[in-house]
């Protein structure tokens, strides 16, 4: 009952993950960049539920809902300003701007907020209907947050795979995906198309960042900093650039993680993870569920 215990936890971790490596992988798959201020972002997120939620006293689905705002403007902001100008430059100058933008978030965050940690009420505890449920004659409980968790990651992951099946705008996406100049030739805007990449991405961020701090209640400013990292080795697992293979990336992560937690080693899980990326990624370089990019010369 032990294992299905951790085993559960795992995936209610690992569809944190799941939502963040979705942001990162749109992300690059449509604009060839990795934003590693993403996990910043989700950081953001936190603080406004925290103050508007956990502080002010609002509706915790109201509360939700603007962090998703805020951090909607905040990518959108980012992608303006630090990554507009930089998208012909060479990669290794996107990719320092984009861990310049995550310092500047952090060190914003710590002057503005102070670096102490700040206790975070579950935006779950705020909805009354939503209750553990026990199984096995209460040997097995799963928390609210668990299932909230789970049942908002397969629903997103759904609806994102619905939108840019179904939508003009999810076919610019794949248009810009797959040929930045051809999409632009044949009227796409692909300015746009980017922006609202990184509008979706930063709403998702809001939404795991609220899931993240009601599940490990701990909020400061490096908050979002290491589930980030690891959100893009799910991403980068799963296949970068497949919204399925991040969802996967994700779960596996979280049960990695969880089950060497429980049956090899706390301080030993992060090292784990990593070392079963590796594994994965020489085995199979594009990701479980990636797919082989031909490059033009």
């Amino acid at each position: 009952m032990q294992f299905l215990s951790y085993l559960i936890n795992g995936i209610s971790l690992g569809s944190v993950y799941a939502l963040i490596a979705l942001g990162y992988t749109m992300v690059y798959g449509i604009a060839k960049m990795l934003n590693f201020a993403h996990g910043d972002v989700i950081m953001i997120g936190s603080y406004v539920v925290f103050f508007t939620f956990g502080t002010s006293g609002m509706n915790p689905i109201l509360s939700i809902l603007l962090s998703m705002v805020v951090c909607t403007v905040l990518g959108v902001t980012i992608e303006r300003i630090a990554y507009r100008p930089l998208r012909e430059a060479p990669s290794l100058a996107v990719l320092i701007t984009a861990i310049g933008v995550s310092y500047l978030l952090q060190q914003v965050a710590q002057l503005t907020w102070s670096s102490s940690p700040k206790s975070f009420i579950s935006v779950i505890s705020g909805i009354p209907f939503l209750k553990p449920i026990s199984l096995f004659d209460g040997q097995l409980t799963i928390s609210a947050e668990t299932i909230v968790t789970i049942a908002v990651c397969l629903v997103i992951m759904v609806v994102l795979i619905w939108f840019v099946n179904n939508t003009s705008a999810g076919h610019a996406m794949l248009a810009v995906s797959e040929d930045r100049g051809a999409a632009q030739l044949m009227g796409v805007n692909v300015n746009a198309t980017i922006s609202l990449t990184f509008a979706i991405g930063s709403a998702l961020a809001a939404v795991a960042g609220a899931l993240l701090c009601s599940s490990y209640p701990t909020l400061q400013p490096t908050t979002g900093a290491m589930p980030g990292i690891k959100a893009f080795v799910a991403a980068v697992f799963g296949g970068i650039g497949s919204i399925p293979g991040a969802f996967l990336g994700g779960i596996l992560l979280g049960v990695i993680e969880n089950l060497s937690k429980a049956y090899i080693s706390t301080q030993l899980s992060d090292a784990i993870v990593f070392l079963v990326l590796i594994v994965v990624l020489l085995v199979k370089p594009t990701g479980l569920l990636g797919k082989k990019v031909n490059v033009k010369v």
